[in-house]
């Protein structure tokens, strides 16, 4: 994508695997989704289907780690198998995904709703990844008060980071946006602090794919980026979210494990090279935003401030 729409069908938990690994299926309410439905594919009942659903749980959930829903999802799944007595096991345990599936359904139009309330009319939005119906079951964590305020003819415009290295706002979310008929302009990430400073950003609005405890948030890299820009200018940063992606182990960010993904994300672009040969790269896909510089956190629940978040 943006160029070309392809239907990935996995057959296999390797295939699943596989799909959350290369991004095929991304965003945290997605992966978890994808990673429930993983746990079943080609599973047979029999007297070992507990030793192979728990190898296929640390099999998956290792898939990405910094993403709290993926073990979320899968640990779901292991609670049933071990409180299923008796009868169709397999039954019980899809029918658990498919729980896990449209729960999130109702969490994303929920959130649009508490979201919206944020939004008035005429209102600059700048978001960044993407964290749309791409990312999730459906309508999206941060993108879900933009499609609401959309549905209520509210007049607004969102900036679109583009997100490097791997371009999810300018693939996905500016793809999103431009098809639901939403008002939108791309920039590259380095774009933001310009114009705050010319009063043309009234909102940060996005998506977490971790938060610890103490209210502080994991996103994509570049995250932080825009927190503490919004501090400089006094403008509100929310992180829009399902309850499902609150990590209540997580003492605080620093407990978050930080994926590292490959440097050739960062020394090629669309298939060139872009960097000199042996260059020396980091890659972490991912930032922990403090808690300190959150305004709020929008879950299907309502509009939280970040230290009563996990209370």
């Amino acid at each position: 994508m943006p160029h070309e729409e392809r239907i990935l069908v996995c057959k296999t938990v390797e295939d699943v695997h596989d799909a959350i690994t290369t991004l095929a299926v991304r965003g945290a309410p997605a992966i978890g989704i994808a990673a429930a439905y993983g746990m079943l594919l080609g599973l047979e009942d029999g007297h070992s289907i507990k030793d192979e659903l728990k190898v296929r749980a640390a099999y998956l959930s290792g898939a990405r780690p910094t993403a709290v829903n993926l073990s979320w999802a899968v640990n779901r799944i292991l609670k049933v198998l071990d409180a299923a007595a008796s009868g169709d096991v397999l039954d019980l345990l899809e029918q658990e995904a498919v729980a896990i599936h449209e729960e999130d359904r109702v969490a994303c139009r929920r959130i649009g709703e508490h979201g919206v309330t944020l939004i008035n009319q005429g209102m600059n939005i700048l978001t960044h990844c993407n964290a749309g119906s791409l990312a999730v079951s459906e309508l999206g964590t941060a993108l879900a008060p933009i499609y609401c305020a959309k549905e209520r003819d509210l007049d607004i415009h969102v900036y679109v980071d583009e997100t490097r290295p791997l371009l999810q706002g300018a693939r996905l979310t500016m793809f999103e946006l431009m098809h639901a008929g939403v008002d939108c302009t791309l920039l590259t990430d380095n774009m933001a602090a310009h114009l705050m400073s010319q009063g043309k950003v009234d909102m940060v609005l996005v998506g977490a794919d971790r938060i610890a405890a103490n209210g502080d948030v994991a996103n994509k890299i570049g995250t932080l980026n825009l927190a503490v820009l919004c501090q400089h200018f006094d403008i509100p940063f929310y992180v829009a979210c399902p309850t499902s992606t609150l990590d209540p182990d997580a003492a605080s960010g620093d407990d978050i494990v930080i994926e590292e993904r490959d440097p050739e994300e960062v020394t090629r672009l669309v298939g060139a090279a872009i960097a000199p040969k042996g260059a020396r790269v980091r890659n972490p896909a991912f930032d922990v935003t403090p808690a300190v510089l959150v305004t709020g956190i929008i879950t299907e629940e309502g509009i939280n401030t970040p230290g009563s978040i996990t209370s």
